[in-house]
């Protein structure tokens, strides 16, 4: 049947001015559809929400804030958001319309690419980030079928802000939803935690992966185990799968997608000077383009956010954005095959031995059908991996995956935050019926203990009575203190009598010494006796630029408050005193011409009269005076 045929909306004008000609592609949140903007004569792809997402208003509100913000963004490398709108039940966006295809299509066509043009292609996926992150925009599904190719090789991103406006959606019926395409999530999407700019970055090295190797680094039987890994497992360097990837290529890689935010570049915007900077030092020349070698030609792209396809109505997409719901949520889809596995690109390898390989593969099939057989006959599966999932998350994974949940008493666990799943009971991996109870035993969060007053003590002992308190000593910071010996514990971080995460290091406090005094503004002289009593040397510069009065002491290094170590020296600046200016001859001028050219050069002027006469019979000083110096003036005679 011809779907493009039976769609509602193909021939239809919607909201009186987007006449829709056909549909482009599928997915799990959206339908995208070519149209002509009648008001403007233009061509543009309409992305028009599914209608069971629609029917949630604090979705739609959501998504017409995040509409709003995207169509702020302009950048070559970001696909234009013109309008947004509602026709009866049908929320939409109307976008510029590529004609061409999707880094997926050109992945699946050509494989791995080689390091000089798979970091091309980041370039400009990463300038389109860069901006948005700019603007404060986080994209939240980072993936190939996100980055649309036209055929004069331009590459832009699409579908920034959905996943944000999915991720407020009625928190009643979808507690613990994971919202991203699986094979792309930063373990921080998994676990629950804060997402930021960081968060693209490590999907944007997913991708970098991706090209490089032509599969994704975690792959597994089902859409939870990948979750799994991205949080449990690192990424490998490319350079394990393909040979002739140099040191620094992986080195982008791993730091990209770095477990822990902190370590990855800050923005799309360091990734891609990074990205510039590795690139430069590659051998070799000419850049990934238009005109390079598999280019995809033609087609229709797809535009994203859960509408993944190639072009064909009706194809969902190998990898489209995945919501993991709720257990009353049964529209939701739940993995598409390049998020569970391998997408079919495959590490490129030289074919050797046919006929071994065929043999190969029938042992393999064979071997796999048959532990599939015993499992199936034997009604046992594993127990799914859950164990730092948040409790809901993992509630709703449990769930979809047949089980009935239980919850237990929570425990403290010094390695699961409060809310996330420490253990279950059968333990992950183990063998256990199917429809079984898997109980869940949440964290309550690390064990907290009291920190002890170790102030007055020596360093050794007060890092002792830490271990012996249960907790762990950690970094020694030197402070000034004018009232503690040197080498003596101050005070620690956090404060004594405060409670601590058992593995959280305490900060220790230690003196070095009394402050440095301010010497700025004080006299010279002084400031030398003081040092001369403390033992402290004294760098001497003329400054000659100053207003201060001769021997005043304008600036120090170190600054005041930094503790005096033995043998300081502290460079000072001393005042020569008030630039001298020289005085011009006003003898005989009125009284008013004296006093403009006197203040002028910056003397303050005042006048003594003597006579009836506005004439200046004399003036004093004569020669020469320190700007801002007083000038008196004689008249009357």
């Amino acid at each position: 049947m011809d779907t493009t045929l039976a769609d509602p909306l193909v021939g239809r004008l919607l909201d009186g001015r987007y006449q829709v000609e056909a549909l482009v592609a599928l997915g799990g949140m959206a339908t995208v559809y070519r149209a002509i903007d009648t008001r403007l004569d233009r061509r543009v792809a309409l992305k028009v929400m599914h209608a069971d997402l629609a029917r949630d208003d604090e979705f739609v509100d959501r998504f017409i804030v995040e509409a709003k913000s995207v169509a702020r963004l302009s950048h070559p490398n970001v696909v234009s958001v013109y309008d947004q709108g509602r026709d009866g039940p049908y929320p939409y966006l109307a976008m510029e319309y590529l004609p061409g295809r999707t880094l997926r299509d050109l992945l699946s066509e050509r494989g791995a690419f080689p390091p000089r043009e798979a970091l091309s292609i980041m370039l400009p996926l990463l300038s389109g980030l860069a901006a948005a992150h700019t603007a404060g925009i986080v994209h939240r599904d980072v993936k190939p079928e996100n980055v649309l190719i036209a055929p004069d090789g331009h590459l832009k991103v699409v579908d920034f802000g959905l996943a944000r406006a999915l991720s407020g959606i009625s928190s009643q019926t979808r507690t613990g939803v994971i919202i991203g395409t699986v094979a792309y999530l930063a373990p921080e999407q998994v676990t629950g935690n804060r997402t930021d700019a960081r968060t693209d970055v490590y999907a944007a090295g997913i991708v970098l992966f991706e090209l490089l190797t032509g599969s994704k680094p975690h792959t597994g039987e089902t859409p939870l185990a990948v979750a799994y890994k991205h949080v449990n497992e690192t990424v490998p360097p490319p350079s394990r799968f393909v040979q002739g990837i140099p040191p620094e290529v992986d080195r982008l890689v791993m730091q990209a997608t770095s477990g822990d935010p902190r370590g990855r570049p800050a923005d799309a915007a360091a990734f891609l000077r990074l990205v510039n900077e590795v690139l430069r030092g590659l051998p070799g020349d000419g850049q990934w383009g238009a005109q390079g070698a598999g280019w995809p030609g033609h087609g229709a792209a797809g535009y994203g956010a859960g509408a993944a396809g190639r072009g064909a109505p009706g194809y969902a997409g190998e990898s489209h954005t995945q919501i993991l719901g709720g257990p009353d949520d049964r529209r939701t889809v739940i993995g598409g095959r390049g998020d569970m596995g391998d997408d079919g690109g495959g590490y490129r390898r030289k074919r050797r031995g046919g006929l071994m390989v065929l043999l190969a593969a029938v042992l393999i099939f064979a071997l796999a059908g048959g532990a599939g057989w015993w499992y199936i006959q034997a009604g046992y599966t594993k127990v799914p991996a859950v164990a730092g999932l948040t409790d809901g998350a993992a509630v709703t994974a449990l769930r979809a995956d047949g089980f009935t949940v239980r919850m237990g008493t929570a425990v403290t666990d010094n390695n699961a935050r409060a809310g996330t799943v420490a253990r279950t009971m059968p333990a992950v991996g183990g063998r256990i019926r199917k429809g079984s109870a898997i109980t869940l035993i949440p964290s309550a969060g690390p064990r907290m203990l009291k920190v002890p007053d170790v102030s007055g003590q020596q360093l050794t002992g007060a890092q002792q009575a830490l271990r012996n308190a249960g907790l762990t000593p950690g970094q020694v910071r030197k402070v000034a203190s004018s009232s503690v010996d040197a080498g003596i514990v101050v005070s620690t971080q956090p404060a004594a009598g405060l409670t601590s995460p058992q593995p959280t290091p305490i900060v220790i406090n230690v003196s070095a010494g009394p402050p440095l005094p301010d010497f700025r503004g004080q006299d010279q002289q002084s400031i030398q006796q003081w040092a001369a009593q403390n033992g402290v040397t004294l760098n001497i510069q003329q400054d000659t630029g100053s207003s201060q009065p001769q021997g005043t002491i304008t600036r120090q290094s170190p600054d005041p408050g930094t503790p005096i170590t033995v043998n300081e020296t502290v460079t000072i600046g001393v005042s020569t005193g008030p630039p001298q200016i020289a005085i011009p001859d006003v003898d005989g001028m009125s009284v008013g011409q004296a006093r403009d050219t006197l203040t002028k050069l910056g003397f303050t002027v005042t006048v003594s009269r003597f006579g009836p006469f506005n004439k200046v019979f004399d003036y004093n000083p004569k020669q020469q005076a320190a700007k801002g110096s007083t000038i008196t003036l004689y008249t009357g005679f």
